[in-house]
């Protein structure tokens, strides 16, 4: 999954924002992740771990170890984040349970001379660096390579992942391929005929097993 390897895109920019005459052989690189649950965010985790074991072979780095919490709660990657803190590590990498509630956290680590990356479920804290996600330009190319694989037309299910989220919430996400989470929505002539019938993971159950021409589903983080 294409957008998956964002979590090794925020590792590798990590090893470029380090000051350019440092020797970061001996630095050490902390993942805080907020939930594992879906095959998204699998695919994101191994993706991070090749690149990260390979950045430790290589020297690049003397660790870069992932921390998954037991929950989604924001109480539990804060503290979570602080722990990183008091470990020592010289950088983290965040995928936030929230944009706003884990400002306070990511303040600490920068104020103690920790760089952090925040990517996918990014933070706000102008400290921190952010990357992110063109899901306007996703979801034209999702509809553009299914308009490509059905050219008779057709119905196309984007599975959102998780419901409630920053991400899923954010206006670029919801406008993606013109439908919301709250509903299913057209948007009306597009490539070759495929519409979208943008859909939240809560109706996949019911739209998914009623659309046999559904042309196919994309995966985006949650």
């Amino acid at each position: 999954m294409k957008t998956a390897k964002t979590a090794a895109i925020a590792l590798c920019l990590l090893a470029g924002i380090m000051p350019a005459t440092a020797n970061t052989s001996g630095k050490k690189i902390a993942f805080s992740n907020n939930y594992a649950g879906n095959s998204w965010r699998q695919a994101m985790l191994k993706s991070y771990g090749l690149v990260g074991k390979k950045a430790v072979a290589d020297h690049v780095v003397a660790a870069a170890d992932v921390f998954t919490t037991p929950d989604r709660a924001v109480p539990t990657q804060a503290a979570q984040v602080q722990n990183l803190i008091l470990q020592g590590y010289d950088a983290i990498i965040i995928n936030a349970a929230s944009p706003t509630a884990l400002n306070g956290a990511v303040k600490q680590a920068c104020d103690a001379g920790i760089t952090v990356v925040s990517f996918d479920g990014v933070v706000t804290a102008p400290c921190a660096y952010r990357v992110v996600i063109d899901y306007k330009a996703l979801g034209a190319q999702e509809i553009e390579q299914m308009a490509k694989l059905h050219p008779e037309g057709g119905n196309l299910l984007e599975i959102r992942g998780l419901a409630g989220t920053s991400i899923d919430a954010s206006p670029e996400r919801v406008t993606s391929v013109g439908g919301s989470a709250a509903g299913v929505t057209s948007v009306g002539s597009s490539a070759a005929g495929v519409t979208s019938v943008g859909s939240s993971a809560a109706g996949v159950t019911s739209v998914g097993g009623s659309s046999p021409r559904s042309g196919g589903s994309g995966t985006p983080p949650p």
